[in-house]
């Protein structure tokens, strides 16, 4: 699909500093983590721009495909961490946040894995890749992620 909008030549400024806070974000958390919550996030937000993006660079950083692949089934799949098991439920539960508030359980698990600094950097994380998800379907937008890459290393600079 072609892009029917492209956000960063709309608002360059905008989604430059976006960029940048985004990747600050995600750099705050170790990288397997980052990447399990990016493409969780997009799977349930039917974003196909960003499953491939974000499977793409969690690749990279060593992910294996068998864990992006078991992803969607992470309750079932014994490859996760307890660390990554509450990361994903709660980005499970923000995610579907108007499914209605069912966050409590996701809370508990979280609270148990993760200091409260780190419960705020992954609630922004997920923040922002369901941004990013919003961004993507809404606007119609596919990126190549090499692009993607040497856009976020423009705006860094």
């Amino acid at each position: 699909m072609t892009a029917k909008l492209d956000p960063l030549a709309a608002a360059p400024e905008l989604m430059k500093t976006w960029l940048r806070t985004s990747i600050a974000i995600a750099s705050s958390l170790e990288p397997t983590l980052a990447g399990l919550v990016e493409i969780r996030a997009s799977q349930i937000n039917g974003c196909a721009n960003c499953i491939n993006m974000h499977a793409q660079e969690a690749r990279a950083k060593g992910e294996t495909e068998q864990r992006i692949y078991l992803l969607s089934a992470w309750r079932e799949a014994p490859c996760y961490t307890d660390r990554e098991r509450a990361a994903l439920g709660w980005t499970e539960a923000l995610t579907r946040l108007s499914e209605g508030h069912t966050h409590a359980t996701a809370y508990e698990a979280l609270k148990a894995e993760f200091t409260e600094e780190e419960q705020v950097k992954l609630t922004l994380m997920i923040n922002v890749i369901n941004g990013y998800n919003r961004l993507a379907v809404g606007f119609g937008g596919w990126a190549d992620p090499a692009t993607v890459k040497a856009a976020a290393k423009a705006a860094a600079a």
